[in-house]
């Protein structure tokens, strides 16, 4: 999508309306009135701020003056505002607050916006004003970042299709209008599904879970009206903990199976026709645009480059994890043969004996662990973390809220200057898309010289609390939490010029968030936050040893099932041709049990039919950043771990001002060698995993070729890397 912003925009349509979205905010630093917004609000807001922004388009178009970078480049970068306000509100409440009437309004007004934004791109008249600036760009003196600008921006036309011509030119509007509806149709089948499956059990059947267990299924059962029954769901927060600790395997197998089956059940709800049309689309509007598949449209946009760097990555991680997990599988299988000689063990089965080895082995017992982690603590441990590292605060405010549910913080600098608000929404409610997300209600920008602070929102699905005890976070969730404020902190230290550089490559964007799971659980760190949330002691030494000894188990089982995603997630987009009778079970099923050796006891964390990252919710093709970015952060992380400080204010300070401020001011791989002082390393992503094998040690006293050194930095160089791709495997000796 398109997104640009204009400041006399405001004004054009924010006279007094009657409408909150569109009328002057009076709210203090810039948060949306959400206590004034309704639904009803938003698609008259959507067909104003639409109509605002064509006239600013055409603005640009009739202007008789020759085409410059502030007429031209600077004017589309300032046009769209309210257009972008509101979208970017709409996007949120929509994933986080979803009613019925929100969702016709989705149905109807999406399609309008994303034909909106296409037919600006493929608005021949303002390309050629584009085209004569980019002609002439190394003669117009601008800086880097002006330079950077005015590339990026006729590039997003070049890739929107703006070279194409006629008939193919109309195609290809026709073919982003369908897509945008498929998605539209393949997100509310799966939310739909996601409502319509639980198991409603007896007091019985829930005997042998933990208290807190319990006491959400009883919660969630009462407020359907089932105050006698205990209800388990789709949601991971409700059925990872069912599949963890119930005894009964066949309840376990009934809820894996209501999760593995959405959206595949040949119902009103099934999303394979869907699939099956979005992949022709997609395929047709790649090669539209030259390009052989869709995937190599999305990559030639990436730090990756192609589609085969993909691959190599994810191959080279796929093939040693699936080996260990075979290796746990083995450890599980003799637990599960002494309960059920002569049985075979299902995938359904997996959670439960991965509890019982690493209490075996390991003498750990997650829900202990989960006694130290309420919401509260790891909130105020991500807090503490962030002004270690940066000196930014946190501070609780009164706002208008869009749900009760959520907290609100205004973000201070280190200087005590405003930075942003953050927004914290952590429970799971029917209205709520699964998962976990960050994203924001308003963005970083500039006006009239000064930053414009973004309000940024975090939004989770976590326990909530029960009775007198806090919600309690699994060590997962956890990580999960720090993870999303890793996103959250990327936005509010973004200090972006242009907003057409606001984004970052899409296998760039999980960096600043991933990274942030490396501190959560380090012990100098987690007994800064982790109390009993009854006795308040401290997280003990002892269990944080466990924590670590246990880290790399499962390794394997989760590395697996997120490689397998990835990979399927290529193959269904790398296809150059497409067939009707195409079995997307059957495709699926090849890629990674024929083709690749995935063992029956494992599935892809997402299988295509509920793969809503990849058909609703834009990373078709990638998938794989997580992967990507897990190697920057990795070796990122090192760098901390080098200098022996893991807060080191002046690192933190290269890393958030060479990194996380820049947006996409300048490449990801370029900001990232700024940081690290050298190409990033795998080696450091594959030991966390548990994937790597430390070579040999070799004769010290032999006779070597001399390593390179690289003199700024007095270490050995790294091997370079390709343009757009990570370096290979090769151990670097550095003695």
């Amino acid at each position: 999508m398109f997104v640009m912003t204009i400041y006399s925009c405001k004004n054009e349509v924010a006279s007094e309306t009657g409408n909150p979205l569109l009328d002057e905010w009076t709210t203090e630093l810039g948060i949306p009135p959400f206590d004034k917004i309704h639904t009803e609000h938003y698609e008259p807001a959507f067909e104003a701020a639409m109509q605002s922004h064509r006239d600013e388009i055409d603005a640009i178009v009739a202007n008789s003056e020759e085409p410059t970078f502030e007429n031209v480049i600077l004017a589309m970068d300032q046009a769209g505002l309210k257009l972008s306000e509101v979208g970017l509100i709409f996007s949120m409440i929509s994933s986080s607050d979803m009613n019925d009437e929100l969702q016709e309004v989705q149905g109807r007004i999406i399609p309008k916006v994303d034909e909106h934004y296409n037919a600006i791109m493929l608005n021949d008249a303002l390309f050629q004003k584009v085209k004569a600036v980019y002609d002439k760009r190394n003669s117009l003196k601008l800086d880097d970042v002006q330079m950077r600008l005015v590339e990026k921006t006729y590039n997003k036309f070049v890739r929107s299709g703006a070279l194409l011509e006629g008939e193919a030119k109309e195609r290809l509007m026709a073919i982003n209008t369908e897509l945008s509806s498929l998605g539209i149709s393949y997100g509310r089948n799966l939310l739909a599904e996601n409502a319509n499956f639980y198991l409603e059990l007896n007091e019985l059947q829930v005997a042998d879970l933990p208290e807190g267990v319990r006491s959400q299924a009883r919660e969630a059962a009462a407020a359907m009206g089932k105050k006698e029954s205990y209800l388990f769901t789709l949601d991971k927060p409700s059925m990872l903990p069912f599949l963890t600790y119930s005894k009964d395997r066949d309840l376990r197998r009934q809820l894996y199976n209501g999760y593995l089956m959405r959206c595949n059940n040949d119902n009103e709800y099934d999303n394979k026709q869907n699939i099956k049309d979005m992949t022709r689309l997609r395929i047709e509007k790649a090669q539209l645009l030259g390009y052989p598949s869709y995937s190599a449209y999305v990559t030639a946009d990436q730090m990756a480059g192609t589609p085969e760097a993909v691959y190599e990555l994810l191959d080279e991680i796929f093939e040693p994890a699936l080996e260990s997990a075979k290796q746990e599988l083995a450890e599980m299988n003799e637990l599960f043969q002494k309960e059920f000689p002569g049985q075979t063990f299902e995938k359904s089965d997996w959670w439960y004996y991965a509890e019982k080895v690493r209490k075996q082995k390991y003498q750990l017992d997650e829900s202990a662990v989960s006694q130290y982690l309420s919401l509260d603590n790891v909130r105020n441990g991500m807090f503490y973390l962030a002004n270690r590292l940066y000196g930014i605060t946190f501070r609780p405010i009164t706002a208008p809220k869009y749900h009760p549910e959520c907290s609100v913080y205004q973000v201070f600098d280190k200087d005590e200057s405003h930075l942003g608000v953050l927004y914290i929404d952590p429970h799971p409610r029917k209205s709520k898309s699964g998962g976990a997300w960050c994203g924001y209600f308003t963005e970083q920008r500039y006006e009239d010289g000064k930053r414009v602070a973004p309000v940024v929102g975090i939004v989770c699905n976590f326990t909530p609390a029960v009775g007198d005890t806090p919600s309690l976070l699994t060590f997962d969730e956890a990580e999960t939490m720090f993870h999303e404020f890793g996103h959250a902190l990327h936005f509010l230290f973004a200090d972006v010029k242009y907003r057409g550089l606001a984004e970052v490559e899409g296998d760039f964007v999980e960096l600043p968030s991933q990274i942030m799971e490396n501190w959560a659980f380090e012990p100098e760190i987690i007994k800064e936050y982790a109390t009993h949330h009854r006795t308040g002691d401290v997280i003990p030494d002892n269990l944080i040893e466990k924590m670590q000894k246990a880290s790399l188990f499962n390794q394997g089982f989760m590395t697996t099932e997120l490689a397998a995603a990835a990979l399927i997630d290529m193959d269904i987009h790398t296809l150059e041709s497409f067939s009707e009778d195409m079995d997307v079970n059957a495709f699926e099923k090849y890629n990674l049990s024929t083709r690749r050796g995935l063992i029956p006891e494992i599935e892809p964390r997402y299988r295509y039919t509920y793969f809503s990252h990849i058909f609703d919710g834009g990373y078709s093709s990638g998938y794989y950043f997580y992967l990507w970015a897990e190697v920057l952060d990795k070796d990122a992380f090192a760098a901390f771990k080098e200098c022996r400080d893991l807060c080191d204010k002046d690192l933190a300070h290269s890393f958030r001002y060479d990194l996380l401020a820049q947006g996409g001011q300048k490449p990801g791989m370029e900001m990232y060698r700024k940081f690290r002082g050298a190409d990033p390393d795998k080696i450091p992503m594959l030991r966390a995993r548990g994937l790597w094998q430390e070579p040999e040690v070799v004769d010290t006293m032999a006779v070597t070729e001399p390593l390179e050194v690289d003199n700024e930095l007095n270490t050995p160089k790294r091997p370079a890397i390709e343009p757009g791709k990570l370096p290979t495997l090769e151990v670097v000796d550095r003695k």
